[in-house]
Order: structure tokens, then sequence, then C-alpha cells
């Protein structure tokens, strides 16, 4: 394919990789798996539906300009469906993209500066932050220009391209924590400390199935540390990291089995090794809010004078800036048209400054407009649909896609958001003032609707109703935020058919109204009842002796419903497994040649050290021996090939391998192990080689004597 010569040469090697690779899978040199994880890393998602794939656009902090969304609505016309999708981690997706037309829909994506690197996949994925980061009035700082660097730093970084599981990484404006430092990898809460700046940092947090708190790793991380202190964190990871019980993989687990303590002491001794002991960041890098001027904008009447009140009280803020004010915007199911999206791109060029953010709730935020424009930025914003009240509030469901689009979806995240949402604006329109109560819905445990730290939380879940399956929803209540890097774990309370939750819920609103004591917030009074109040409360909901044919059918849907995941990706025709991974730590291994070739030196010894471990974990592979962590197939290579004779290493395999973390990043030692990585690699093809001969004279001997 061509690809366009005017964009990041990065990005040009990367796009044209991409287009090998889906050749060689098509073609059946590929293995599946290994083609799953490539792909991933370069924001290609399979889809429920079969052919097809959704397309993760990659966006630091939720920023786009109106250009870019322009480019990404062309994209989606041209490539998709015509619709985007916002995400809880500030991204954009489109979905029903072939999987050949990927390469040139990242092509040309990065003619605006858009990326899909590590968009997905076992990486470091899109770094969240508080939309009103540079214009929060009870900010310490401004952590845009940090969130900025910690993307550009891990960028296509080598520690953190084929690591056991995701690593997440948020940002927070202040200690509201409202980018949820809590339920992250590692968690960011500006600090001034003496006059200086820096962090409170919150370490080992996730959701999913089994959700952990983050822990405390420093009260304050002086900001010139943020990112050789992630470094570290992420190399550790990397190394000891689970990567054989995919559910067992998250840096939470690694750091619940040898203790935080121990954690932060093996961070502590990959210093010697880090390319910066101390790295500063440009704070003046990117444009701040201080920058942005507030427009001159007609002063109208609104064409809802109720709806328009409404909507300053609950979607509009003060800025930190005098006389700005930035609008949220809601949007329903974080879905919109490219029609849409391209009128609201006028509108923002029209009347704000060019800085969309994504919020985590599926929502928009626009920012420096003027007092007395916001009548007219209302009017223009209520033609499009963008002007609903009650951002962020209970009535402002967040949602991920469930079974619309998800393989892993259960029931319906769409279907039942819509009917509540609906109920709520019929029956409980003041829901759009409380900020209380947080309803978020994921179409399965893996919680990517966040609904482990919601007051109310769903996730998708099925019923056994005869010979039958109904859709069903596991309800949760008690999570949420507490602030400065502390939030709650919703408790599993009951599971309700999916058609009797408007009923739930009723009965649940109902019940804090009535019984809940004067300025009593939800979790307090969740904590005061019980779990047990509630199970009772709503257990006659959960009776199903005798279920209606429309129990059967989930929210949005006509057909009787089926727990069957979607039909699975190309299927890959069997290969030399061993031989594989052997020609990819090539690949690695050229890659280390050339950031060699380029003096960089800390990138080059990881690339080496990436090629020995693949090597030795490609020789376990022969013996048919397991491979989980980078630690252990350092150990077990030296107890199944060193021990043995089969291979020699002085001291041994481990010595030479965890060199890498007792040596600064010189030149020296950079050459020097690159020459040990590409000599293991060598000696390893001649040894698979040497192997297949002599199996293949068994073979024939075996005949000769039959």
């Amino acid at each position: 394919m061509q690809v366009n010569p005017n964009i990041d040469p990065k990005a040009q090697r990367d796009i044209l990789e991409l287009d090998e690779k889906i050749k060689k899978f098509r073609a059946g040199e590929i293995a599946d798996e290994r083609f799953r994880a490539f792909r991933l890393a370069r924001g290609v998602y399979g889809q429920r539906q079969p052919g097809v794939q959704m397309i993760r656009i990659k966006l630091p902090y939720g920023k786009v300009t109106a250009d870019q969304l322009l480019k990404i609505s062309d994209v989606s016309d041209k490539y998709s469906t015509g619709h985007l999708h916002l995400t809880t981690r500030q991204d954009i997706q489109i979905h029903y993209v072939k999987l050949e037309d990927t390469p040139s829909v990242w092509n040309e994506l990065e003619e605006a500066a858009i990326t899909l690197r590590e968009a997905c996949g076992n990486t470091v994925r899109n770094i969240t932050a508080s939309i009103t980061a540079g214009v929060d009035k009870d900010e310490p700082f401004d952590v845009t220009p940090y969130t900025h660097a910690f993307f550009e730093y891990f960028l296509r970084n080598p520690i953190c391209q084929e690591m056991g599981r995701k690593f997440k990484v948020s940002f927070s404006s202040t200690e509201k924590d409202t980018a949820l430092s809590f339920i992250h990898d590692l968690g960011f809460i500006p600090k001034v400390k003496d006059g200086k700046l820096g962090f409170k940092v919150m370490i080992g947090g996730g959701l999913g199935a089994q959700p952990f708190l983050a822990q405390v790793a420093h009260e304050f991380l002086p900001v010139e540390q943020l990112i050789p202190f992630s470094e570290g964190v992420i190399r550790v990871f990397d190394r000891y990291g689970e990567r054989t019980r995919r559910h067992k993989a998250r840096m939470k687990y690694l750091i619940s089995e040898i203790g935080l303590e121990e954690f932060l002491k093996l961070v502590e001794e990959e210093r010697l090794a880090l390319k910066s002991k101390i790295y500063p960041i440009d704070v003046n890098k990117l444009p701040k809010g201080d920058g942005f001027s507030v427009k001159q904008l007609p002063v109208v009447e609104p064409v809802d004078k109720v709806k328009f009140e409404e909507w300053k009280k609950s979607n509009v803020f003060e800025q930190k800036q005098k006389g700005a004010f930035g609008v949220n915007i809601r949007i329903l199911l974080g879905n919109f048209s490219t029609e849409i999206a391209r009128k609201f791109a006028a509108i923002v060029k029209e009347t704000a400054a060019d800085d969309i953010r994504i919020a985590i709730n599926q929502g928009l935020m626009i920012k420096f407009i003027p007092e007395s424009g916001l009548a007219y930025v209302f009017n223009k914003l209520n033609e499009i649909g963008f002007a609903e009240p009650g951002f962020d509030s209970t009535a402002d469901i967040t949602t991920c896609p469930g079974t619309d689009t998800c393989n892993l979806g259960i029931a319906s995240s769409y279907g039942i958001t819509k009917v509540l949402e609906e109920m709520m604006k019929n029956e409980f329109h003041d829901l759009i003032y409380n900020n209380d109560i947080k309803i978020k819905i994921s179409g399965c445990m893996n919680s990517c609707g966040q609904h482990g730290m919601a007051n109310i939380g769903l996730h998708g879940s099925s019923i056994k109703s005869g010979e039958l399956v109904m859709p069903a929803m596991q309800l949760l209540l008690g999570g949420g935020v507490l602030g400065d890097g502390a939030g709650t774990v919703g408790e599993k309370v009951i599971k309700l058919p999916t058609k009797r939750m408007p009923d739930a819920f009723r009965t649940l609103f109902n019940d804090y109204d009535t019984n809940a004591q004067e300025g009593e917030y939800y979790n307090a009074y969740y904590l005061r009842q019980g779990k047990n109040y509630f199970y009772q409360l709503l257990k006659p909901l959960a009776e199903v002796k005798n279920p209606t044919q429309e129990m059967f059918i989930d929210w949005g849907h006509e057909e009787l419903f089926t727990t069957e995941v979607g039909v699975g990706e190309c299927a890959g025709v069997m290969i030399d497994l061993v031989h594989t991974l052997l020609i990819e730590t090539e690949e690695k291994l050229g890659r280390a040649k050339e950031t060699l070739q380029a003096k960089l030196f800390a990138d080059s010894i990881y690339h080496s050290y990436n090629v020995m471990i693949s090597t030795a974990k490609a020789l376990l592979t022969s013996k048919e021996i397991p491979t989980n962590t980078q630690h252990g197939i350092i150990g077990d290579f030296d107890r199944n090939f060193v021990e043995t004779g089969e291979f020699s290493f002085v001291p041994s395999f481990k010595e030479i391998a965890l060199s890498i973390n007792k040596n600064e990043p010189t030149e020296a030692f950079a050459n020097a192990f690159f020459i040990k990585a590409s000599d293991f690699l060598a000696a390893a093809f001649e040894y698979r080689k040497s192997a297949q001969v002599a199996e293949i004279a068994e073979k024939v001997l075996e005949g000769a004597e039959g």
C-alpha cells in the first residue's frame, strides 16, 4: 500500500507492518493468537460480528480538535458506518471495518496526527485525565502537560509492547479524583509540598471480575520523578507479571502476591538501568488554558427557557480563567453520527476553544465560552440534540456496547440504558440535578462500563428457566469515589431479569426518597441499611417461576435471548509455533540493532533483553515446558537447557539476562548486550535446525526398522 510520506516516519513503518502482517495472516503464515496480539496493539479489535473489526482511536486525555473530529468522521464514512462511539477511556471507536482496510484507516488518521498505536492490547492503554484539567478552579496545577509527556514517553517504548496484560493510567486534576485513580494500575493526583509540584501516586487498582482498590505508593512524588518511577513500575510488571493465566495477569495480582513493599523494592532496583534518573517536563510544550481567548458571541434568548435553565444548572461550570465557562455535553450511550459530529465541530470552531475533551462518562466538554454567549451556544447545541440537561448525573448512565458489538457481552447494555434513562426522564426528572448516585452498566463482568465503582452498577448475566435462558443483570450497590485516591467497590446484591430492571430502579429510588435521613448520601444510606435489606427489598422481582415470553427477549431485541458469544475471528492454519516465535524474535533483534545505531541505548538494551526472553521462550516451548512470567522463563531456561549442557552461559543465563538492571544504559553495555542477544538467537536457530534433523532421522530409522 501507499503510505502518506508526510506523516510521522514511525507511523509509516507501523502502517506498512500492519499491512504486511495482515497479508501473512491471510496466507496462513501467522498463527491466529500471535496475529491477534499484534493487531490489538495497533488498535484493531475483533467484533462479535464475523469478518469486521472495531477500530479504537487513541486520544490522550480525551483531547480532540475540531479538525481531528472531522477527519475521524471522514474515515468513519469511508470505511465504516458513519457512526462514532465515545469510551470510558476517552477514546473514539468506529465499528464494522474490514481487516484489510485497517492500514488505510490508520494512514488517513495519521494525517491529522491521530494514532491507533497501543489503543488496545497488552500495552499502556490510553492515558485518561480529568476533563477539567487546565480550567479547574480547585486544581493545584494543570496536569495536562504531564499527562501528555507520559503518553509520548511510553508510546512505542520497548518496555511495554508485549506485557502480560493491559496497563491503565489516570491523572486527576484535584483531590476530588474525577479520573478515578483508585481503579488504575497507576493513578496520579496533583499535590504541592513546600512550593514543589508533585503527585500522590496510587498503584495496583483495577476493576474486572475481581476488583482491587489501589494502594498508596507515594504520598508525594516530585514531578521530575513521574516518568522514572513509572518506567520502573512498568519494567517490573513486564518481568514478573503473569502471562499464562490471563485472569491473573494484571498488576494488581502481582502486588497482591508479593506485597507492595517488595514490589516497590523491585522498582527501585530498576533505577540504575533507567535512561533518565530525573525527567523534567516542559509545561509550556502544550498550549495552557490561560492562552485561550474567550470569543465574542451574539447575545440571544434561549429557544427553550426552562430547558436552558436546567442545562445551565447541570451542564455549565465556571472556569478558573476569569469570564470563561465550560460546557459539558451529555451523549446517550456515547454514540452519535458523523453528520452530527461535523455540525458539532462547526459549533466548536465558532464558539469555543479548539480543545474538545471526551469524558470518562462518554460525554464531551468544550470551554472558554463567555457567560453572555451561553444561550447562543445552548441554541446551537440544541439544534443537534447536544443540549440535554443532567451531565454526569444519576440520569446520565455510563455504559459499554455489550452484545451489540462485543464478543464478551452477555446482555444488552445499550437496550437497558435507553429504557432506564427514558424512565428517569419521565418519572424522576429531578435526578438530572443529582450527582450523588452514579449508574454504570457493563455487558459482562469485565467492567468496561465501570459498573464495579458505581453507586448502582449492573453487569450482564443470565438466568436459566426450564430449557430457556433469560437475559439478566447482576445488581451491585455501594461503589463510588471518596476522594484523594480512595474509593469503594460495589457489592453484589441480587441478580434480576433484565425486563424487571426498571421496576427495580423505581423501588430503589422510592425507597431512598422515603427512608433516607436528611442530607444522607446514597452510599451512606446503603451502608446503614446493609446488603440484606436491599436483597429483601428486591427479592420479589427475582421470582421467575411463571415467566412471560417477553422476559426471554432482551431490551432492544426481538429474538429469543441466548448466551452465545460472537462468532470467532478468522482461524489460522496449523504452523510451527517454535519457528514462528524465533522469526518474530529476529524482528526484535532488528529493532535492537536500529535503536543501537540511533544511539538510543536504553531502548536497544530492552529490545535485546526481549530477544533473550523470546528466544528462551521459543526453546522452552520446543520441549513443551510451560512459559509464564519472564522471570520464570529465565529460571526455567537455566534448569532445562544450561544445567543440561545444551547451552552454555557463564555464570548463568539468569545472570546475563538480568544484568539489564545492574548496569547503566551506556553505549558499551548496549553493544555488549546486543552481541550476547544476537549470539543467543543464532545458537537457538542452529539448535532448532539440529533438533529437526534429528527428528527426521529418527522417523526414517523407525520406518526402516518397521
